[in-house]
């Protein structure tokens, strides 16, 4: 890329740019030694994908009590208070000027699209549906990781990502009884899916900036007015009143999924390359309806034993295939 692009920044970086094979770091990301390597990124990735998996079911518990717009723009709330003690507390500085527009999108993406789309899209599907659209994220982030940072994959790389984006969607239809009519909530979930996508993708480079748990914390804390105001009408609207089990939903939903899990998943994201470590995340819907069948008592029959092993073990061969260096 040219030197003055927005996507290379050598004075700024937190996580060193890669300067070996494709995949590979000279020095630690952020350290030295293993935690640079290609399966870093990977286990990173993993580990925000276990952490993200609880999120279509834990919705779908919190939305029976509380408001969509509610669960959407409090939890956010809240993890924003977080994202502000933890950079108060770690006297980060501010990001520079021109970071702002870059951190807007990672807001709009992965603080207010996703959980507010995903909050009223999980009203009228259950769980297992609702991972049937989010199983298209890895194939969408990998497509706005091209897009935007320049990352080529091969064509080995696209082959396995598209066969893996199948088996998950063939899962996930099969679990939640066959693909049916269009319904309102695919075409939030589809749109929850390209917010993300954008939010990820771009996250991850910037992560590779300023840092990756500082990522998630400025991108909070930029949406935190918005947020506010509209948790705030919904109070007064409709005072939210939900049991024991809702509300602990609810705290997951805007400490873990909204702020912890993105520590790891930008992380890994930043080793990158981003097209790859976000191909782990083919395995959240198995994880996801495991979870809703455990949580939620949705079925849980053998297809999940054969589509998962096929969903992992795509998402295997997909993090194995090296990418070229970017142009």
């Amino acid at each position: 890329m040219k030197n003055n692009s927005s996507a290379t920044a050598p004075e700024e970086t937190a996580v060193p740019r890669r300067t070996g094979p494709a995949g590979s770091f000279p020095n630690g990301a952020g350290g030295s030694g293993p935690a640079s390597s290609p399966a870093a990124g990977v286990w990173w990735g993993l580990l925000g994908v276990m952490a993200f998996s609880f999120t279509v079911p834990f919705t779908r518990v919190a939305v029976a009590g509380l408001s969509p717009l509610f669960i959407g723009s409090g939890r956010a709330v809240i993890a924003a208070a977080l994202a502000a003690a933890a950079l108060l507390l770690a006297r980060q500085r501010l990001p520079r000027p021109r970071l702002w527009g870059r951190l807007a999108l990672v807001s709009g993406g992965v603080v207010v699209g996703f959980p507010i789309l995903t909050s009223y899209a999980l009203t009228a599907v259950p769980a297992s549906h609702g991972a049937v659209v989010i199983a298209l994220l890895p194939a969408a982030t990998a497509t706005a990781a091209v897009l935007r940072t320049g990352e080529r994959p091969r064509p080995a790389f696209w082959a396995v990502a598209a066969l893996g984006s199948l088996a998950a969607l063939g899962f996930a239809f099969m679990q939640s009884g066959g693909i049916g009519p269009l319904h309102w909530a695919d075409l939030l979930l589809l749109a929850a899916v390209g917010s993300a996508a954008v939010g990820y993708a771009e996250g991850g480079l910037l992560a590779r900036e300023i840092g990756s748990w500082q990522t998630i914390a400025w991108a909070l804390v930029l949406a935190a007015p918005a947020m506010l105001a509209l948790a705030a009408f919904t109070v007064a609207d409709q005072p939210p009143a939900a049991t024991v089990a809702q509300w602990a939903a609810f705290g997951y939903l805007a400490v873990v999924s909204m702020f912890l899990g993105f520590f790891a998943w930008y992380r890994g994201l930043a080793i990158g390359p981003i097209a790859q470590v976000s191909q782990v995340q083919l395995v959240q819907p198995v994880l996801s309806i495991c979870w809703a069948a455990l949580l939620l008592g949705e079925a849980l029959t053998w297809t999940t034993v054969l589509g998962g092993l096929a969903v992992m073990g795509c998402a295997g061969a997909a993090v194995r295939v090296r990418s070229r260096r970017p142009a």
